[in-house]
Formats: C-alpha cells, structure tokens, sequence
C-alpha cells in the first residue's frame, strides 16, 4: 500500500484511533506528535479543511481559550489554533457536546503504521525487556523449583 493510496477516511480513522488512545495514555507525547505531523501534512496537501475555531473545554490556566477545528474524511478534530487563524477563519462559539465521530473499528497498532506510512517514518523499535542483574534481583516473584504446596515443611 503506497502512501497516495490511503484514502482521507483510512488516515482519518487512523487519526481518531490514536487521538482517543493519546486521551488516555500515560505518555502520549509521541502519539500527539503523529496526530500533529499528520494534520500538518493533511493541510499541506489540501486534503484537510479548517472549519473554524472552538472555545476549549479545557482553560488553560484558568484562562479561557480556543482551538481549531479541522474536517478530514468525514471526521472532526482539534488542534490548537495559530495566530492567523483567528484573523482568518470564524469563530463558532462552544464545541456541540452532542456531536461525536463515528467509532472505527481499528487497532491502535494498525492506525499507527496507517500513519508512519502517510508520513514515511520509520516504526520505532519496541524496547527489549532488560531483565534484573543479580545484584538488583528479588526472590519475590521467583520460581522456587517445586510449587508451594509440595515443599517439605520446616520443624521449629
């Protein structure tokens, strides 16, 4: 599958995946930085479209401020707002809460090689598991070598 053959539905179904999985995700910087680098390409190559922006529902600081609104294949995301965008697009007030993207049913591994494919990165490596030197070893959690009910009892 060649890059200008995924469809704006496919990277947009992707786009959601990792967006909703980014919601949750104790480290989701990298999975930010793919939505981010995606949208910025969508937009380059004019198969995005900012609608206009939205109020956040999350004030930063306390302080009151807006996103903006991007339409790809039928899906709707947000991404903060630059400058000339409030100089150029309208603003459309609150977010419609009764609005909500249609639910892929995709793993998040498949969208993520969906979009370092669209955006020719290379898959990072997962890290081997480092297992504990001996000096750092515990025996909790070790196999002793015959299950515990089959162990010889101590005598006091």
């Amino acid at each position: 599958m060649k890059e200008n053959q995924l469809s704006n539905r496919e990277l947009a179904e992707s786009l959601f995946i990792v967006n909703r999985h980014a919601k949750t995700a104790p480290e989701p910087k990298h999975l930010y930085d793919i939505k981010k680098h995606t949208i910025d390409k969508l937009l380059t190559e004019k198969r995005a479209k900012k609608v206009g922006l939205h109020f956040s529902d999350h004030p930063k600081y306390s302080q009151q401020h807006s996103t903006l609104l991007i339409e790809i294949g039928g899906y709707y995301f947000h991404i903060p707002a630059d400058k000339q965008d409030f100089q150029q697009l309208k603003h459309l007030g609150k977010v419609d809460q009764s609005y909500r993207n249609p639910k892929p049913k995709l793993s998040l591994s498949r969208a993520k090689r969906t979009l370092y494919q669209f955006l020719n990165w290379k898959q990072p490596k997962k890290p081997a598991h480092t297992l504990q030197t001996s000096a750092q070893s515990s025996l909790l959690g070790q196999p002793t070598g015959t299950p515990w009910n089959q162990r010889p009892r101590r005598r006091p």
